[in-house]
């Protein structure tokens, strides 16, 4: 396991954890990054704003870590990319049948024991891990 960071993960998931409980407590907003997004391709009066910092800030902070440490990134990606958009949109589609995101379903409702959020997320991690299995043990020759 030559990619086991507990201590950047762990810090990771504090800043993620504290960048949502402030939101939720100064914004009474929930961080769920599929539905701000999607606030950006259908906007609302007033609400256009601070999705669109929010989005930047993304970006910027992924950029900024890139700048400071560009070893951050190399993390080896062995499919290719036709497979890696095809699994973007598969994604993507997952997320709007699912009225949410893992950061919005995850790390936001889960919090708040929201039981929908709880069985979101349960799928989420299931339906991964069970594509995981599918490519690498049954399809995964095809597709490297």
């Amino acid at each position: 396991m030559h990619n086991f960071t507990p201590v950047s993960a762990v810090l990771g998931g504090v800043l993620i954890g504290l960048g949502a409980a402030a939101m939720l407590l100064f914004e009474g907003r929930i961080a769920g990054i599929s539905g701000i997004v999607a606030g950006l391709l259908k906007p609302e009066k007033g609400e256009t704003g601070w999705k669109a910092a929010f989005v930047l800030g993304l970006l910027a902070g992924g950029l900024l870590l890139r700048a400071a440490l560009p070893g951050s990134y190399d993390f080896g990606i062995i499919r290719p990319y036709g497979v890696l958009v095809a699994a973007g949109l598969l994604v993507g589609f997952g997320t709007r049948l699912a009225n949410g995101c893992t950061s919005g379903h995850g790390v936001c409702g889960i919090s708040r024991f929201s039981p929908r959020s709880i069985m979101a997320t349960l799928v989420f991690i299931a339906s991964g891990a069970f594509v995981v299995y599918l490519v690498n043990h049954l399809g995964g020759a095809a597709l490297r």
